[in-house]
């Protein structure tokens, strides 16, 4: 981005010409006033406490609460049972051909349900179904957990081993060491979480994608920390599979339903390992033998969370009106902003920038590293009215959700996390972890 003056001035005038600033008043603001002093003053150029955790859980927006209010009082508290045949039965596959606006993909070829985690064991499983014989997953070490975890369990029950790929700098791993672990004819699965949780580091998914082709492999994408943040382009890449959240970029609420995706012609070629009645070809015949349902239906189970599936749909919606592209250019601008800041204020005090430099490389959260940063972390959330999040060893994630985050946060977040650095006012806090980081 241009040279620009790192004052609040600039903020503001950057916010001042946002093409998207009227979808923050979409969303649910705290007016708590925060409590903390900037430069020797009573904050008040931000009544509201900085919130930049996006990437964990993103904001309420005003019409799920109207949707909720609805679903709860109309639907289910008058129309009963009858709201499954007035819209609540569609629910996964309309709201599924949403979000595959979202990530480049078919209508048909998208589909929420269960959680992410379990979305990943069922396409994993499928996978491995599919390319009998083979024996090999390739992952990487820098792989969100809960992935690695179904690897592990799937692997040991099945009899398939693991390649992990390490990372040589903790921030990205290349795609030449990428490609060079997958074994011809051996393997049977590439995954990987496209924008990386800790450092935002971002995948090629073409070059991945046609490498593990090549082998006679197929794909798993874990898109949880891009969709919503960044364009994906599924079909372009001839992708085969992919799994992701719905309450971070997307603001369907904690714990909010997953989604999946199988490219079209994979679909009657794939099988649910859990076969539940939701994903049975005729559901209602109650009969005794499962037969699967043709197209995604079959990667349902069992019967949907309604209020949290419903809760999704008004911030698809609204990321859909604001366009991926347009929230993929303030997301660069705003994440080169924050780098800016932290150049100037920050590495002077041994903070390390532990994402990519190169905003092609980069999703739409910066981490900042540091021996305390627990500690910082602490500080920031407990007396600075900041909310980042953090992740050993050392990573303060700022969560830049482009829909809704302004410049002005951004600004006023570093500058009172240069306080902290100044003063030392993380050495109060004590190192132990607490549960939720």
């Amino acid at each position: 981005m241009a040279t620009l003056a790192l004052d609040l001035a600039c903020a503001r005038e950057l916010d001042a010409h946002d093409p998207l600033a009227r979808f923050r008043d979409e969303f649910v603001i705290s007016q708590e006033v925060a409590a903390s002093v900037t430069e020797g003053r009573p904050l008040t150029t931000d009544p509201d406490t900085l919130y930049l955790d996006g990437n964990s859980l993103g904001r309420l927006p005003k019409r799920t609460v109207a949707r909720l209010q609805n679903a709860i009082e109309h639907e289910w508290g008058k129309r009963l049972v009858r709201g499954w045949g007035e819209g609540w039965m569609d629910a996964p596959a309309r709201i599924g051909a949403k979000i595959a606006q979202l990530i480049g993909a078919q209508r048909d070829e998208v589909i929420v349900a269960d959680s992410t985690s379990t979305n990943f064991y069922k396409l994993v499983y499928a996978a491995l179904d599919a390319r009998a014989g083979r024996t090999q997953i390739v992952t990487e070490t820098v792989n969100f957990p809960t992935d690695a975890y179904i690897l592990q369990g799937i692997a040991r029950t099945r009899g398939v081993e693991i390649t992990y790929v390490d990372s040589t700098d903790g921030i990205t791993i290349s795609t030449d060491a990428i490609v060079n672990a997958i074994e011809r004819n051996k393997c049977a699965l590439v995954t990987l979480t496209h924008t990386a949780f800790k450092s935002g580091y971002v995948y090629d998914m073409q070059a991945v994608t046609d490498a593990a082709h090549r082998a006679g492999a197929l794909v798993l994408w874990d898109l949880s920390h891009s969709v919503g943040s960044l364009p994906v382009d599924l079909n372009a890449c001839d992708a085969d599979l992919a799994v992701g959240c719905t309450y971070k970029y997307l603001n369907g609420g904690p714990g909010a339903p997953a989604f999946l995706y199988v490219r079209r012609d994979l679909q009657e070629q794939l099988l649910n390992p859990i076969q539940g009645w939701f994903g049975q070809r005729d559901q209602f015949a109650m009969g005794f033998e499962y037969a699967p349902a043709q197209g995604m239906t079959r990667f349902l189970v069992g019967t949907p969370p309604m209020l949290s599936l419903l809760a999704i749909e008004a911030g698809v919606d609204l990321l859909l009106e604001a366009g991926i592209e347009n929230l993929r250019a303030k997301s660069v601008q705003q994440t080169e902003f924050l780098i800016a800041l932290w150049d100037a204020w920050l590495k002077p005090f041994g903070v390390t920038l532990n994402s990519p430099r190169d905003a092609n490389m980069r999703g739409s959260h910066v981490s900042l590293g540091h021996p305390d940063g627990l500690r910082i972390d602490r500080a920031l959330i407990e007396e600075m009215h900041v909310i980042p999040d953090f992740r050993p060893p050392d990573n303060i994630r700022f969560g830049i959700a482009p829909i809704y985050t302004r410049f002005e946060d951004i600004y006023c977040a570093m500058e009172r996390m240069r306080r902290v650095m100044q003063e030392k006012l993380y050495e109060k806090y004590p190192s132990e972890r607490r549960v939720v980081t």
